[in-house]
């Protein structure tokens, strides 16, 4: 049988074994990680020059900024965030644009673990009105941002968000563990989070690893890194907190969304990506979705497969999606402020 054949059949941990050709150990992991090719750099931010430079015109255009819109993940990762600021990411959230009813929801809010029992509450609210369906509650957990805790502290920090309700889980892996070359550490905490994702009946929150790729320093880096996170079981590669620069980027997430590609060629699994940090026009986000499609397909541009993590960008889809219908750019006055 085949690797490609024993990856298709197997279920997910004995499917890693099996391409591992063993357990998951340092040794182990060293050998597939680094046998996988490395990334020509030049050909790699080339193409995705080339791929932003695509336009996008009228009726396309429409439908570009719709798609931003349910692709985002409404965040606010302040230590002064409170309940009311949550409440209000959460209105907003569900009503993004308050003079155009058509106008799509986000993917989800993202808040800090202790934050999450106030953006259940105000979805729980509008659930039971009736017009809450559809948007998730996304929690950073284990240490976020740093990740600089014991795995004890970062399990409970997960189960904790879970706990309250959180959907998905974010966490951050450990990037000096990574950059030492401790890739069964990096793979066993990964699979310990997705573990405390489990809730009761059985079901799990779906869990993003933060690669943190400011930190990582080279794109063959991003790649191992990105494998690594996948062979543990995330369901989602995210690049970064948005704490560190750089942060989001054409050439990462491009890099990104090709081992996802080679991974469902492989196995026939679909792994999400998220690029967060730094996007914050829709200039900008049409240029990751162009990028999404020519790499991975069409069928990547949907909620569980991909997102973007932005606070201010919401506001300038907004503007963009006014101007469209008025003929006229509004003014920041006729959005809300984050």
């Amino acid at each position: 049988m085949t690797s490609s054949q024993l990856a298709t059949r197997l279920a997910p941990r004995d499917r890693t074994l099996a391409l591992l050709g063993g357990e998951a150990t340092d040794a182990n992991l060293r050998r597939y990680l680094h046998g996988i090719p490395g990334i020509d750099a030049v050909g790699l931010e080339q193409r995705a020059a080339d791929l932003g430079s695509r336009s996008i015109k009228t009726t396309s255009k429409k439908w570009a900024l719709d798609t931003i819109i349910r692709l985002i993940d409404l965040t606010t990762l302040e230590g002064a965030d409170t309940r009311g600021k949550v409440r209000s990411l959460v209105g907003k959230a569900l009503t993004p644009d308050a003079g155009d009813p058509d106008c799509p929801r986000v993917a989800a809010v993202c808040v800090y673990g202790d934050m999450v029992p106030h953006a259940v509450e105000a979805l729980g609210s509008a659930h039971a009105a009736g017009t809450g369906d559809g948007i998730a509650v996304a929690a950073v957990a284990t240490a976020f941002p740093s990740g600089r805790a014991s795995l004890a502290v970062k399990l409970a920090d997960t189960a904790d968000a879970v706990a309250a309700g959180a959907d998905e889980i974010d966490m951050v892996i450990d990037r000096g563990a990574f950059l030492s070359g401790h890739y069964g550490l990096v793979f066993d905490e990964i699979v310990a989070v997705k573990e405390a994702c489990r809730r009761p009946d059985g079901s799990h929150a779906h869990l993003k690893v933060i690669l943190e790729t400011g930190e990582l320093n080279t794109y063959d880096n991003v790649r191992r890194a990105s494998w690594l996170a996948i062979l543990a079981g995330g369901d989602f590669i995210k690049t970064s907190t948005g704490k560190v620069a750089p942060a989001a980027t054409l050439p990462v997430t491009l890099s990104m969304l090709e081992v996802v590609r080679d991974w469902h060629r492989l196995t026939g699994e679909k792994i999400g990506v998220k690029p967060a940090g730094g996007i914050r026009t829709s200039k900008d986000a049409i240029k990751y979705l162009v990028t999404v499609a020519e790499t991975v397909g069409e069928e990547w541009l949907q909620p569980h497969l991909f997102r973007f993590g932005a606070s201010s960008l919401l506001n300038d889809v907004l503007l963009q999606r006014q101007k469209m219908t008025t003929g006229h750019y509004s003014g920041p006055d006729y959005v809300t402020i984050d």
